[in-house]
């Protein structure tokens, strides 16, 4: 079982946030169409490129296109990648295939096209129901046309819809918050991400922050905030199986769950990482350097490291413990370790302050542990 990731480096807008690598192409006066048809050809020559053994021997169970912003690809653009990794690799027959989309850049026919290409869930980059709060975080969408890519995306076929929303917004208030649930509530989406703002270093962010022209909210509001997403959305059905991701019985996103399992997987276009067994590596963030080395038959691999046992252990807790929980049994299987048994006294005091649970052999943590998941990762080392 593994996934296959495809980065589209492509924005019509570089949001003040976002620390992913991508481009707005005519923010700079170049040729869109053009630079998207040179990227086309280069993540098909990686496609073919990386179609050798043990990629080919695997079951692909999800495919997942992310940015950037995937939904300025054209259906047929979407189409013609999945024939071609399909060409190369077993990805099954209920495969779950998720394509990123911002309002704004579709429609009602470019959404039924994508559902004709195979796409069968849709990501929705909303943030805000509050329009001076898209203003603030620069995106190119309104309110109206947010819910509207909801309701088309459900035109088009296309049942399995998550919305991404954004808190601890400078000044943001636990009512006004509050409406954004409740909007999101109303579109009754299978899963919904809910991420705080983070202040990443060299965004637009960052130095209006540095700036003191905007003054992020406190730890105290953050996790206030935070806390009261969790009650909420409980309260309408959608289960908290990670710090930052809730969904409907059935509606987990699979996709991300193999990342937090450490399944394996392979990751396409600049910027993209990959895991398989116990190595990691990742292409270079720069488009033009991508397809130039493609362009030659080089891989546009960045660096890549090998995880030793102790490695892959510890990513094992932090990635369980910001999940559904550490499966005890099989963590002792693979690592020959009795994490219950030689951290017995850091679980007892987690259970103790009502920060995890063990029920049959799974340690989780509970909503108040969330708040501090890395701190408790910090335990067991």
């Amino acid at each position: 079982m593994a996934s296959l990731y495809l980065h589209i480096p492509f924005c019509e807008h570089k949001c003040i946030y976002c620390d992913f690598y991508s481009i707005a192409p005519h923010e700079g006066g170049g040729d869109q169409n053009a630079l998207i048809g040179r990227f086309l050809g280069a993540l098909r020559r990686e496609i073919d490129l990386r179609g050798t053994a043990p990629f080919t021997g695997a079951d692909y169970t999800t495919v997942y296109f992310g940015g950037g912003t995937p939904s300025l690809l054209p259906p047929e653009a979407v189409g013609e990648i999945l024939g071609r990794l399909r060409e190369k690799y077993r990805i099954r027959p209920d495969a779950e295939i998720t394509l990123e989309v911002n309002p704004g850049t579709v429609d009602g026919e470019s959404l039924a096209g994508y559902r004709r290409a195979g796409i069968n869930r849709v990501s929705i980059g909303i943030q805000s129901f509050h329009e001076d709060d898209l203003s603030f975080l620069t995106r190119i969408h309104t309110a109206e046309q947010a819910k509207a890519c909801v309701r088309l995306a459900r035109e088009a076929g296309i049942g399995n819809v998550s919305l991404d929303l954004i808190f601890a917004l400078p000044g943001q208030t636990p009512e006004r918050w509050r409406g954004n649930l409740e909007e999101a509530m109303a579109l009754a989406p299978s899963h919904i991400s809910c991420y705080s703002l983070i202040v990443e270093p060299d965004t637009p962010l960052f130095r209006m922050v540095q700036a003191k022209q905007v003054q992020p909210v406190d730890a105290e509001r953050d996790a206030e905030l935070y806390e009261f997403t969790i009650d909420f959305l409980a309260r309408h059905g959608y289960a908290q199986y990670e710090v930052s991701n809730f969904a409907l019985p059935g509606f987990e996103s699979q996709h991300n769950s193999r990342y937090w399992d450490h399944t394996d997987y392979l990751g396409f276009g600049p910027s993209a990482h990959s895991f398989w067994s116990d190595r990691r590596w990742w292409n270079i963030a720069n488009l033009q350097t991508y397809v130039d080395r493609l362009g030659r038959g080089e891989p546009p691999t960045a660096g890549e490291e090998s995880l030793n046992r102790d490695q892959l252990m510890e990513e094992s807790i932090f990635l369980g413990l910001r999940s559904s929980g550490i499966d005890l049994e099989r963590f002792r299987r693979r690592f020959e370790r009795d994490l219950q048994r030689d951290f017995a006294g850091v679980i007892d005091r987690l259970v103790a302050d009502g920060l995890a649970t063990v029920d049959r052999a799974q340690l989780r943590l509970t909503r108040k542990g969330y708040l501090v998941c890395d701190e408790i990762c910090q335990s067991f080392r």
